[in-house]
């Protein structure tokens, strides 16, 4: 046997990649081939027309089917019922038929959110809606309900995200960075023409750091987080923390190579979180900070007892209706 390499077939040699009757490469009759359209500049152009089936549902080892398992609402704790009608009553109120750019946020809360989107009447607007993940939890939702997965370099502006919070404040300023993912999350929020909170009532407090004890998320490069350490120490940080695995030897790594600190700062630098915010970002090694001051229009608060309340940046509060689409969630079906 001749130990000289083959060489392949020119694709229009390769039988396998012929096209014709009874080849899988075939289009059948009456059939449009749909395949990823491309802007000018040679990149692929999601608004296009015509998107490849798949180009979209790329993720490891997964088969979106398009359906999720719904747990009926009477089997989740009441934890969890506040976190579903938070998430339901958020999507019901802000998300339309014309929006076709959505943020999907990470933490407990947004796996309902995905959940609600998958239902009457905002499925119906899903074939040609975007999804763009904020991190790994989300994008990994989005995938196996077999949404159009996007990301913020394609669509810079997006109409509604949606995320959950670590704690919430009077003024709808948040904690966030719990999970890690809070550059991606201050991205995301950025970028939306309405960012919306949603969480359970043990979110919502009067001051940042009331009820969230585990301190201020920080986003650092690997190389730079002794010195910001010690920095944050030199501010005023009661007791920073570089976050640590649970389930492996060394810190945590964010999903973009980085490592986090907590940083815990007293009553009177959480009451200004602008101010506090600004002196950390501006700390050499510091790519983002888990404060999220002035972003959020609304904020949805799920509470035991099946009421939602709902708080809006100009102060006024009010109770909404959280049942749309409940009657889906009771039955356990598949949507």
């Amino acid at each position: 046997m001749s130990s000289q390499l083959r060489p392949l077939a020119p694709l229009a040699e390769n039988p396998k990649l012929k096209s014709g009757p009874g080849s899988s490469n075939s289009t059948a009759p009456g059939q449009n081939s749909r395949r990823a359209s491309h802007s000018s500049s040679g990149r692929p152009d999601p608004l296009g027309t015509e998107v490849h089936l798949s180009a979209s549902r790329i993720g490891p080892g997964v088969i979106p089917t398009g359906r999720m398992d719904v747990v009926p609402h009477e089997e989740l704790s009441p934890e969890e019922k506040a976190k579903r009608l938070a998430a339901y009553a958020a999507v019901d109120e802000h998300v339309k038929d014309f929006h076709k750019v959505l943020g999907i946020g990470s933490g407990s809360t947004v796996p309902y959110v995905v959940e609600r989107l998958c239902q009457p009447p905002h499925c119906y607007a899903n074939s040609d809606r975007w999804y763009v993940p904020t991190g790994f939890q989300s994008k990994e939702l989005i995938v196996k309900a077999g949404l159009n997965l996007g990301d913020v370099d394609q669509f810079p502006t997006i109409d509604v995200t949606i995320d959950g919070a670590d704690e919430v404040d009077d003024e709808l300023n948040a904690i966030k960075g719990g999970g890690a993912c809070q550059l991606r999350e201050k991205v995301l929020a950025e970028a939306a023409t309405h960012f919306i909170i949603v969480a359970d009532s043990r979110k919502d407090s009067h001051v940042l750091g009331q009820t969230w004890k585990q301190g201020v998320p920080i986003e650092v490069a690997p190389f730079a987080w002794a010195k910001v350490f010690v920095n944050l120490q030199k501010m005023g940080c009661e007791k920073p923390t570089l976050r640590m695995g649970k389930m492996k030897a060394g810190p945590v790594v964010t999903d973009n190579g980085n490592f986090v600190i907590d940083a815990v700062f007293s009553e009177p630098y959480m009451r200004d979180p602008a101010e506090l915010l600004h002196r950390i970002k501006m700390l050499t090694g510091v790519l983002e900070v888990g404060l999220f001051v002035g972003m959020a229009e609304a904020a949805y608060f799920g509470y035991p007892d099946g009421t939602v309340m709902a708080r809006w940046q100009d102060g006024r509060r009010e109770q909404v209706d959280a049942t749309k689409g409940l009657e889906i969630a009771e039955s356990g079906k598949r949507v």
